[in-house]
């Protein structure tokens, strides 16, 4: 069985070097890693990467772990957010953004600090069981109804470009993603951070159950050399 390894959540284009540089480093220490990053063009491919036993090496979210993926991996680590607003440790925020409104600074404590309104407007979704795009919103402005009245884009990216042309009036955009935004979309310099979800754990490297313990050992420890938070088995 031939090892896979992918790392879908923040691969945009432009940050594909920066990507590979990072599984290059993690490879080193662990020479078991494939030499190249699988990388899906589809949501259902992910989600079939996510759970192929060969998977030797992923990032996920909470939302599908929550979902029955968790039944199908290892946790191994959090990675850190403290480079990004927004984030704090291994915790991250989703950024509200909107085409006009009141600047939200980044709160202090760990609670949202969401506009009031919300049930009003047409949101864009990058998907249903996104904890960062979608769930977050749910359980902190109790917007039950969310999924079937949003847009959905397929991606943080498409999002924030929705709302940039009108199709949507707002959107939760993971607070990395929102820096990638910043970075590199043009479309997001339309927009305005108008509040921020609650602080929570932050997308999770995995791999499969099938990996054997020692190497899964191995894996962990070199995610937190290179700066990933620690997860033992017993929080995983």
């Amino acid at each position: 069985m031939t090892a896979l390894a992918t790392l879908p959540m923040y691969d945009w284009p432009e940050e594909r070097a920066r990507v590979d540089a990072f599984h290059a480093r993690l490879r080193a220490l662990v020479p078991d890693l494939p030499a190249a990053l699988t990388r899906p063009e589809t949501a259902a491919q992910i989600h079939a990467l996510w759970r192929d036993p060969a998977l030797l090496l992923g990032q996920t979210c909470w939302g599908p772990m929550g979902a029955g993926l968790e039944a199908h991996v290892h946790v191994l680590a959090q990675p850190c957010y403290d480079d990004v607003p927004g984030g704090r440790g291994a915790g991250y925020r989703s950024a509200l953004v909107m085409q006009a409104g009141a600047p939200c600074p980044v709160p202090a404590d760990d609670e949202p600090a969401l506009p009031h309104g919300l049930d009003r407007l047409r949101p864009a979704i990058n998907a249903a069981d996104s904890l960062s795009g979608c769930l977050s919103l749910i359980r902190d402005a109790d917007l039950l109804d969310l999924p079937t009245r949003a847009l959905v884009t397929g991606s943080h990216r498409a999002s924030v470009r929705a709302v940039a042309e009108g199709a949507a009036d707002y959107a939760a955009i993971d607070c990395r993603a929102w820096a990638l935004a910043l970075r590199h979309e043009p479309a997001a310099r339309a927009l305005t951070v108008t509040g921020w979800t609650a602080l929570r754990p932050g997308l999770p490297f995995i791999t499969a159950r099938a990996t054997p313990a020692p190497l899964r050992a191995r894996l962990r420890d070199a995610l937190v050399q290179l700066g990933a938070h620690p997860v033992t088995e017993e929080t995983a």
